[in-house]
């Protein structure tokens, strides 16, 4: 959710479209290296080598940005912030977007958590199930 605090540049007069703006830098490929270098320095807590934490962490951080790619609305994402500030979209977009603040918890709001329900949750439990039992399978073998 770490990327998401570019809301509050709304209130401090940073334009959406500008590259620090609402789905800007804080939503580039660049930004979401930071959690994952942060986790290879910090790993030995998590009880895994700094490259595991690293991969989990920073492929974690990525998916967010990318699946905000997927949503219906908006100017898009600047995933290839610095070098780049394009705003980027999937051509397929199934995913509503989520009104900003207040206006979340609305008729509205119900709505863009069924999407995500449908096109986040459902699929990445069935991802997670299927690992779950490969890898109790593994470990029977083993």
């Amino acid at each position: 959710m770490l990327p998401d605090a570019d809301v509050l540049t709304f209130k401090l007069g940073i334009a959406y479209a500008d590259a620090f703006g609402h789905r800007g830098a804080r939503h580039s490929i660049a930004f979401a290296l930071l959690p994952a270098l942060l986790a290879a320095a910090l790993y030995k807590p998590l009880r895994t080598s700094a490259w595991q934490a690293a991969a989990f962490v920073g492929l974690s951080a990525v998916s967010h940005p990318l699946l905000d790619a997927l949503t219906n609305g908006g100017l898009g994402v600047a995933l290839g912030w610095p070098l780049d500030n394009h705003r980027f979209f999937f051509p397929w977009r199934p995913i509503e977007v989520s009104p900003i603040g207040v206006r979340f918890f609305s008729m509205h709001g119900w709505q863009v958590i069924e999407s995500e329900l449908l096109w986040v949750w459902l699929p990445t439990g069935a991802l997670a199930l299927l690992l779950w039992q490969l890898r109790r399978r593994h470990e029977r073998r083993a």
